[in-house]
């Protein structure tokens, strides 16, 4: 008998393709009303941006998997799922390094004013007028906050171009060559490019603050490829206006898709559509991931990727 799921988000084209190939019956939330249809879905599959809490799980009473085709899960109310029985998984290191890859094209492309550089050709402006100087990549100091699979594929990009690297975590990493921060505070005082790799999330909601983008100072610059909740939005964006930093890049926002309007009118940032992990290559693989957790659960096997809150000590 086919398996009947709950899709919570729209789904890559990959993804929707590899449930129709393994005959799954799949469920549109937007659409879904029938109570006898919603007792029938066993299992709720979404991207990083999935909603998923107490109100959605209490209409759903046979629901035993939640699986996230994405590396971040902050939407998720993994404790409400975890007194209903249910698992939790998501799709970890498969994305590691496109989002390295981004995180460090955006560091070049707001040192290095790229974007800016390309309207300047195509609006015209280089007939009457010379391209402001940017800032030096090679050779500048890195803060990395977030230290994890992430945050490390970002410095061993960053060391070929012969950046000073330091991070701020937890707690230090003793096998890492890096020099350690206790906070993003501090971090932020000592560098030329702070990149936020840390998860979403009540823990990490508003880390970067007034008294960080204080620190990282007028020749400082901030890139985020975490989540958008990580920043906090009402002190970044009149550091931005008023030059108390001197650019941002940004691939994550508050209430995506929405931008703030004034984000958007600002010449000292580069904005970027959430797309990190956005690489045909990597979406094919979060696919595979998310479907070897779906084909597990469904064997009785245990998944290959359950959230940390949801892996047996």
């Amino acid at each position: 008998m086919a398996q009947e799921i709950m899709q919570v988000t729209p789904l890559p084209l990959s993804m929707m393709n590899a449930l129709q190939e393994a005959s799954y019956i799949v469920h549109d939330h937007a659409h879904i009303k029938d109570p006898g249809a919603l007792s029938k879905v066993t299992a709720l599959v979404g991207t990083g941006g999935a909603m998923v809490d107490k109100k959605l799980l209490s209409m759903l009473p046979n629901v035993r998997l939640i699986a996230i085709c994405g590396v971040g899960y902050d939407g998720v109310d993994v404790a409400a799922a975890k007194e209903k029985g249910i698992t939790v998984t998501h799709t970890p290191g498969v994305l590691t390094e496109d989002v390295a890859d981004l995180a460090l094209g955006l560091v070049l492309s707001i040192g290095r004013r790229i974007p800016q550089a390309d309207r300047f050709v195509r609006n015209g402006d280089w007939v009457n007028d010379v391209f402001p100087m940017t800032r030096k990549v090679s050779g500048a100091t890195l803060g990395i906050v977030g230290m994890g699979r992430i945050g490390q594929a970002i410095a061993k990009r960053a060391v070929a171009f012969d950046m000073r690297i330091c991070y701020s975590s937890r707690a230090p990493k003793v096998d890492l060559p890096y020099t350690f921060y206790p906070t993003a505070t501090a971090l932020a005082a000592e560098v030329d490019y702070l990149v936020v790799a840390v998860p979403g999330g009540s823990d990490t909601k508003n880390l970067i603050g007034a008294s960080v983008l204080q620190a990282l100072g007028s020749q400082g610059y901030l890139i985020n490829i975490s989540r958008g909740s990580v920043v906090d939005q009402s002190a970044l964006v009149p550091a931005l206006k008023d030059k108390l930093i001197a650019g941002a890049a940004l691939d994550v926002f508050w209430d995506e898709p929405l931008v703030d309007p004034e984000l958007r009118r600002l010449q000292n940032v580069v904005l970027t559509p959430h797309m990190a992990s956005a690489t045909e290559e990597t979406r094919r693989a979060m696919a595979e991931l998310t479907m070897d957790n779906l084909r597990a659960f469904y064997e009785k096997r245990p998944v290959p990727t359950p959230v940390p809150e949801c892996q047996l000590s």
